[in-house]
């Protein structure tokens, strides 16, 4: 790797982390005024809300964290590095809404059960300086939302929050003009529902390369045509592809050539072609005149 490329992207990391600390301060202040105002407004959807800017400052911390964490240098130890530490990091911030939302349904529970009146004017005001302060987290993550699943997850966790803010400012309305005393914990569930829906993908994906899964993003079986439309190329076995983190990825393959074949030529052929067509960079192929694939374990 060159000196140009890892000064960019350290580059990259350091803006990535400016924008979070931003986000972070402003989430950090109105996490407060919501919980204040939710309290004396006795809203649980104001209040639940104020929980799940909680778990932004703790998505935020987590990220800004693992994007540290990702760039320190492999070791003989961890010859990969910790570029995974940013997916470890994605799936506690998904499981951290999942427990959100759990507790925000059992308060929503009791309190469709014994309704509370709530300060619906109070709610509004708060609830639309919050899809102010959103939008405006929203579109500082946005930008930095594909660089890698830490940082999705801080822009999936601020989405969420934007789609509450919106729910509180409805629930406020009706508990205002409706007197309807059930819309503050309804609200509540169906916030917690839009949670589950947001964050499902990124749990999702964030096992999914934890298990070494194929990439979505790739057909095993075009993959294995294309190596072996490199000419010189008899066979192709034991073929494995996975994710090393959402943007890296890693191949293993056995090869086997013609009598009389390039090993050289064949190497550089499929390297160029994986490079290329498949974005994928680490890559051991180990080519072979006598198929040995009797001799491995799993047949692929």
């Amino acid at each position: 790797m060159s000196s140009d490329h890892v000064d960019s992207a350290h580059l990259g990391v350091s803006g990535d982390r400016r924008r979070l600390f931003i986000v972070l301060g402003v989430t950090a202040v109105f996490f407060l005024v919501e919980l204040v105002g939710g309290y004396l407004a006795d809203s649980l959807a104001l209040m639940s809300d104020a929980i799940h800017l909680l778990t932004d400052i703790a998505a935020l911390c987590i990220s800004l964290l693992t994007l540290w964490i990702s760039t320190r240098p492999a070791s003989p130890a961890k010859t990969y590095g910790y570029l995974r530490a940013e997916i470890l990091g994605a799936l506690v911030n998904g499981l951290i809404l999942w427990l959100l939302v759990v507790f925000i349904w059992i308060e929503a529970v009791q309190r469709l059960r014994h309704p509370q009146p709530v300060a619906g004017l109070a709610v509004m005001g708060i609830a639309i300086a919050a899809i102010a302060i959103n939008t405006f987290s929203a579109w500082m993550t946005s930008a930095v939302a594909s660089s890698g699943m830490a940082l999705r997850a801080v822009f999936v966790h601020v989405i969420s929050d934007l789609i509450g803010a919106i729910g509180v400012l409805l629930s406020g309305a009706l508990e205002y003009f409706a007197r309807w005393s059930a819309a503050d914990p309804a609200v509540s569930i169906l916030i917690g529902l839009l949670v589950l829906y947001s964050s499902w993908g990124l749990v999702r994906e964030g096992l999914d390369i934890l298990m070494e899964s194929t990439p979505a993003h790739i057909d095993l079986e075009e993959l294995r045509g294309d190596l072996l439309a490199v000419n010189g190329t008899k066979e192709v076995h034991d073929l494995h592809v996975w994710c090393l983190t959402t943007r890296q990825f890693a191949l293993s393959a056995h090869a086997v050539v013609i009598p009389g074949a390039d090993h050289d030529r064949v190497l550089d052929d499929m390297c160029r072609m994986l490079q290329t067509k498949f974005n994928i960079h680490h890559m051991t192929v180990q080519l072979e005149y006598d198929n040995r694939r009797p001799h491995e374990p799993v047949h692929f």
